[in-house]
């Protein structure tokens, strides 16, 4: 099987095509840009791993790793819409008796499933009818408004606990999931008209998870982070995290977003350690203001120690396109309390201090940031600060001392004791 698809930049015309190549079980992707792409005076490469050169560039795919070029795996489903995925194509097969000896799904399959309006960041595909991918079924919305959460819920936790019916499957098909993870989430539109994540509970959650998650950017906006909007909605009894979507303006303009693993050309499921100090040489090389992401970064790897922030990976980190080859740091999202993991960061804060989540070892690379001492204890007295209220925080966005209580491991540690030490 041989596929040609047309990639697209928002609204705009055609800047690249995608060729994939099926034979057997042996999978190949390439991608080329448009001579007029190259030739716009706006131009930028979508990544390190995607020069703007002309001519088809293949993608060699690393073990585990994604079959096409980082910045298009960045759109890839994440794990929760793989699910989904699989189990729809697996429904649908056992309905239809015809369709039982099909070819199973491959990486195009999935890169297609992806609802075109919920789809992460500016980049679009188009079949080789030109229709984009994947467009909603007839007389229904991918991302549905606040009022049909219950179904929606209702629907995922039937996916996670193996019950899902056929109607279940149909209801979650092409409502798009973005920015990664394993957890039930869906793209919904806010009363603002703003599209936004809902992140549902799990049915295997033992704390208030969805709450907790919304409790650390508040916290983390209080620490002087650019964070993602987000709040707690309640359907039928069901708390939500409502997170409302930094790569969508408010007249529905798609910004051109890409993951850390792609800014420092890292194959998304590559085995080997990464450090946060890579991240700071890509900002120096392609940072449109430098020093201040790099400030950021240094504010929230500290904000990461103090709540134990462990899930900290190059997918849980991103930049937006800014101009020419020049990115910002994208709002931080997916920030959650961990009490019950051990206290290593997922990124090293160097290859030197390794993955500790110590402030002894952010302290020591503080020169590397380019943070002066003086600067360094000012961000870990107001990120500290802002930690310290997470109980009132946390009652604030309607969280009972009930579920405040398995947090506390998460916030109240030694490392909080050496920031005042240190202050």
């Amino acid at each position: 099987m041989r596929r040609t698809i047309g990639v697209f930049l928002g609204d705009g015309p055609q800047v690249g095509t995608l060729h994939y190549d099926l034979q057997r079980r042996r999978e190949s992707a390439a991608f080329e840009y448009t001579t007029k792409w190259l030739g716009d005076p706006d131009r930028y490469p979508f990544g390190v791993s995607l020069p703007l050169l002309a001519g088809p560039q293949f993608h060699k795919r690393a073990d585990g790793g994604s079959i096409f070029h980082d910045a298009i795996a960045d759109t890839e489903p994440d794990g929760w819409g793989k699910r989904v995925i699989l189990r729809d194509h697996v429904k649908r097969q056992q309905q239809q008796p015809e369709r039982r000896d099909a070819e199973v799904l491959n990486a195009m399959d999935f890169l297609l499933a992806v609802d075109d309006a919920s789809r992460v960041g500016a980049l679009r595909f188009a079949d080789e009818e030109g229709v984009f991918q994947r467009q909603a079924e007839e007389g229904r919305r991918t991302a549905p408004l606040l009022i049909e959460l219950a179904p929606l819920i209702s629907a995922s936790r039937a996916v996670e606990s193996n019950t899902e019916t056929a109607a279940d499957l149909a209801y979650l098909r092409g409502r798009g999931t973005s920015l990664g993870g394993l957890r039930p989430k869906c793209t919904v539109v806010d009363n603002d008209g703003r599209p936004s994540i809902g992140k549902f509970p799990s049915i295997n959650d033992q704390r208030a998870v969805t709450k907790g998650e919304v409790l650390a950017l508040r916290l983390a906006k209080d620490a002087g982070i650019d964070a993602a909007e987000a709040r707690v909605v309640d359907s039928d009894g069901v708390p939500v995290a409502l997170i409302r979507r930094f790569d969508r303006l408010g007249d529905g303009k798609r910004l051109m977003y890409i993951s850390a693993a792609t800014m420092i050309a890292v194959e998304r499921r590559a085995p080997e350690e990464h450090s946060y100090t890579e991240i700071v040489d890509a900002i120096r090389v392609r940072g449109a203001d430098a020093k201040a992401d790099i400030e950021e970064l240094w504010r929230r790897i500290a904000f990461s120690i103090l709540i134990t922030n462990v899930d900290d990976h190059l997918l849980n980190h991103g930049f937006l396109h800014e101009r020419g080859d020049l990115w910002r740091l994208a709002p931080a999202f997916d920030i959650n309390p961990f009490p019950d993991r051990a206290r290593e960061l997922s990124l090293w804060i160097s290859e030197d201090v390794g993955p500790d989540a110590t402030i002894n070892g952010l302290m020591a690379v503080a020169p590397y940031f380019r943070i002066s001492p003086r600067r360094a204890k000012e961000i870990l007295g107001k990120v500290e600060s802002a930690v310290s209220r997470w109980r009132e925080r946390g009652r604030e966005i309607g969280m009972t001392a009930a579920e405040l209580e398995p947090f506390t491991r998460a916030f109240e540690h030694g490392e909080r004791d050496a920031v005042r030490l240190i202050l």
